[in-house]
């Protein structure tokens, strides 16, 4: 069954995969073993990974080196050619740990720890990164960066940010810093650090997470080194409480994307100061005219955007759902995606099930926990796939392929489930169709199978399995649960470098693989 939008036959939500459609299949081959920072006797949800890779970036301008962070501490540096690895710095000081942060939160939780970096868009020139860190608010320690065993940061100046309020008790906190290297052509850090943000969250899961850059933006342009965050609903949108409207209320930055300018000396005439005075915020952001609302927010409505990418100047979010849909939504300017009163193209009921939507499909624009604002047709993802076999438990990484090693990928957006390790591709034209405001209408979901040692697999879970065993895991299965996938989750993302062609990153085993030309 399908219906018509925008010139383009889209599938419905129904029919999960295009089953008529052969594979495509890839090929990939280990490229680096992570150091394990996990446990090797598998316990614990997370804490059994044996190297919790969260992201690959390639450093910016033509270098040979890959930033890969994992979520226990270490930011490493990566030699494109040797593999040789090195850490850049270590945010976990923690008992027994001689990293930066008194107060680092990773043990627990799925997204705590070192969750996120991203490069300044002229990186080259002022050396600029910034990171995402979670904090257990409750530990004893400053928050200001212990620097003991990294002298080379100079901390003159550094204070941490009054947290930004969110409504509720509070168990973690997400906290933005802005890196500065005095030399970055080496391997070590010498420099500052500016933190700019700090978010309270109200349990330790959907935290502070992604951060992105409009690749297409160009010196001189309004999009210039603005970023933009994704930021969980910090688990409130579940809770059968007052917090469950955080992720629609405007007056909290939680279940949403934000949109910021971190150099104060940006954009001067185009954007005001934050309350803080660490980062300026965009005039043009949609809801700076809103009485009550945050100026930071650029779209609402979101359980847990983790993951942010682009593709031609379209930005795309892939949310994790509660117990019935997986999302990918291309995010819109001031646009509301429902949660926590919708999921995916249902109506999401107080007892976190689903059911059909209104026939006429209006939510209140919550501006506070009292004032409203008129109501909005909620926006709809543009892929969608459930908690069943065939579907998974969490929606990974996803990004447009570019590259030229697999010609049947060009052009197309491919992404992951987590915990089952699927691989699937959608395209991308059919994506941008189905961004019409119809619930309906969804791309199409295109499986991808995976050669591995000239063996060809439907998922990453074996490959992973396999490994996890190699590098002396000794749970029988992969630590961690799911609903789909089971006992066990591979913990699969992917990747690109920039010539962008594709890695895959697992947690459960450590490996970094890289997609290579078929034979």
């Amino acid at each position: 069954m399908s219906v018509r939008a925008t010139g383009v036959t889209i599938m419905l939500a129904a029919s999960l995969l295009a089953a008529s459609d052969p594979p495509v299949t890839i090929d990939i081959t280990d490229y680096v073993e992570m150091p394990i920072t996990g446990k090797l006797d598998g316990k614990g949800q997370t804490d059994g990974m044996l190297a919790r890779i969260n992201s690959l970036r390639e450093e910016p301008g033509g270098a040979t080196r890959f930033f890969v962070n994992d979520l226990n501490g270490p930011l490493y540096i990566l030699d494109k050619a040797t593999t040789k690895l090195s850490v850049y710095l270590d945010f976990n000081g923690r008992e027994g740990h001689h990293g930066l942060f008194r107060r680092f939160a990773y043990e627990v939780g799925y997204a705590n720890g070192l969750n996120s970096i991203q490069f300044d868009p002229d990186y080259r020139a002022n050396g600029k990164f910034y990171t995402v860190h979670i904090e257990d608010p409750a530990l004893a320690g400053s928050s200001v960066p212990d620097n003991t065993n990294l002298p080379a940061l100079n901390l003159a100046g550094y204070a941490p940010t009054t947290p930004i309020p969110t409504p509720g008790p509070i168990q973690r906190e997400g906290v933005l810093i802005e890196w500065t290297d005095t030399s970055p052509s080496n391997a070590t850090f010498e420099g500052t650090a500016r933190e700019l943000m700090r978010v309270p969250l109200n349990t330790r899961i959907h935290t502070l997470a992604d951060l992105s850059f409009n690749p297409s933006a160009r010196r001189g342009d309004s999009e210039w080194r603005v970023l933009y965050i994704g930021c969980g609903d910090g688990g409130s949108g579940e809770a059968k409480s007052s917090i469950r409207m955080n992720p629609q209320r405007l007056d909290t930055l939680v279940g949403k994307i934000l949109r910021i300018v971190p150099d104060p000396a940006d954009h001067q005439s185009s954007s005001v100061l934050s309350e803080n005075g660490r980062y300026r915020i965009p005039n043009d952001n949609p809801f700076v005219s809103t009485a009550g609302a945050r100026k930071e927010v650029w779209a609402l409505g979101l359980r847990n955007p983790h993951r942010l990418t682009w593709a031609d100047g379209h930005l795309i979010a892939n949310s994790i759902g509660l117990h019935t849909w997986e999302t990918v939504n291309i995010i819109q300017k001031g646009a509301n995606y429902g949660y926590s009163l919708r999921e995916g193209n249902e109506a999401l009921q107080f007892d976190n099930h689903t059911t059909a939507l209104p026939e006429a499909d209006r939510i209140p624009v919550q501006v506070t926990d009292t004032v409203t604002a008129g109501t909005v047709v909620p926006t709809y993802p543009v892929i969608q796939y459930p908690h069943k076999p065939g579907g998974g438990d969490a929606v990974g990484t996803g990004l447009v392929y570019r590259g030229s090693m697999i010609p049947a990928l060009r052009d197309k957006y491919v992404f992951t489930d987590i915990s089952t390790g699927h691989i699937w591709y959608a395209d991308f034209n059919e994506m941008l169709a189905a961004d019409d405001g119809n619930p309906r209408t969804m791309a199409t979901m295109h499986e991808v199978k995976i050669r591995w040692k000239g063996q060809v697999y439907d998922t990453m879970f074996p490959i992973v399995e396999s490994a996890y065993h190699a590098r002396g895991g000794q749970k029988a299965r992969l630590p961690g649960l799911a609903l789909v996938s089971g006992e066990g989750r591979a913990d699969t993302h992917v990747a690109t470098d920039a010539s962008g062609e594709l890695y895959v990153l697992t947690k459960s085993d450590g490996v970094i693989r890289m997609v290579s030309r078929p034979r």
